[in-house]
Order: structure tokens, then C-alpha cells, then sequence
């Protein structure tokens, strides 16, 4: 008979942390050039105007401006449509002219 009880192994315990993705700036909400807009896996939003995309699918601001999200149709290389979420960051109109008088 055995003088202590067996201490099996377990498969728990190796929970990842969380990447803390999402949507960080919404829609006509205020964004500054280098802003983290989107932080993804994938592209469930595509970048549009004043927008880029990092290695890691993050999208961020490439001016100042208020964030804009649309759908749009788009013809994949096969032919199909699919519908499309884009990212726009739209630049204010006197901040536009602004820039051109001083150049």
C-alpha cells in the first residue's frame, strides 16, 4: 500500500494574456498622426485616406483629422463582391488650406 497519495500532473495553468485588441479611436472621435486606430489579427478593417497599415495589422493615423468608418463593395481578384470596412481619417478643410498658404 502506498504511504502518500499520487500527485498527478495537470493540463491547466497556461492561459496567454490577452493582446487587448479592438477599435481604439471611433467614429468622429479626434486622431493625431501615428495614433493607433485599430489594433487586429487579420484585416476586419481595411486602411482607407490618411491610414496605414503596420506589420502586425494595426492600423493608425497618418494625419490629424476625425476618424470616419465606411463598408464598401469590392471586387475581389476572383470577381466575387464582398463587403468591406474601411478606415478614413478626414482631414478638416481649414487645416487643408492652412497648410497650402504656408508653403
Amino acid at each position: 500500500m502506498a504511504h502518500k497519495k499520487a500527485a498527478g500532473s495537470t493540463r491547466l495553468g497556461r492561459d496567454s494574456q490577452s493582446k487587448r485588441l479592438g477599435i481604439k479611436i471611433y467614429g468622429d472621435q479626434p486622431a493625431f498622426v501615428g495614433q493607433v486606430i485599430v489594433r487586429q489579427r487579420g484585416l476586419q478593417y481595411h486602411p482607407g485616406a490618411n491610414v496605414q497599415r503596420a506589420a502586425d495589422d494595426t492600423l493608425f493615423a497618418m494625419a490629424d483629422g476625425l476618424v470616419h468608418y465606411r463598408s464598401r463593395k469590392v471586387r475581389e481578384f476572383t470577381g466575387r463582391l464582398v463587403l468591406r470596412r474601411f478606415v478614413d481619417v478626414k482631414v478638416p478643410t481649414e487645416t487643408v488650406t492652412k497648410q497650402k498658404a504656408a508653403k
